[in-house]
């Protein structure tokens, strides 16, 4: 039953990470210049990845009988807040955008490894998260390409 326990709580921070990842990203959509049209649609992919890890990760929360988080991470409103704050000063460049993504996608990867350090997960579980570690860690390189590109 503990570990039951557990992997919800485990499921449902993940959860809430998704919901700050697809808030960070429709932030950051609004926050591009009209001639960016590129990062709206690579940010519009990462938006739908996360609606996909949040429909798995919810569909084995309610298996397990439980209820599923709908709402965000405290350091996701943190980040948020920090963001606006940032863009400001900063303008809406497309660095500066890329950049703030960047450190979303930190955060995601973050939660995604401290996720996987519960032994207690089973082993199908565990296997999601991999999965989707790994496309989240895609997702982080492909965003710091691009931040690259404009230093």
């Amino acid at each position: 039953m503990q570990n039951t326990k557990e992997t919800i709580e485990v499921l449902n921070d993940l959860i809430q990470i998704n919901n700050d990842r697809i808030i960070g990203y429709e932030k950051a959509i609004k926050e591009t210049k009209p001639e960016d049209e590129d990062l709206k649609i690579l940010f519009a992919t990462m938006i739908a990845e996360s609606h996909r890890n949040k429909i798995a990760l919810a569909t084995e929360v309610q298996t397990m009988g439980a209820e599923v988080e709908n709402g965000t991470t405290t350091s996701g409103k943190i980040y948020r807040a920090w963001m606006d704050v940032k863009a400001v000063f900063t303008g809406h460049d497309r660095h500066t955008v890329l950049a703030n993504c960047e450190a979303g996608e930190d955060a995601a990867k973050k939660a995604y490894r401290t996720a996987l350090e519960h032994e207690s997960l089973p082993a199908y579980i565990r296997e999601l998260l991999v999965q989707q570690a790994g496309a989240l860690l895609a997702s982080h390189d492909e965003i710091k390409s691009l931040r690259d590109q404009y230093a």
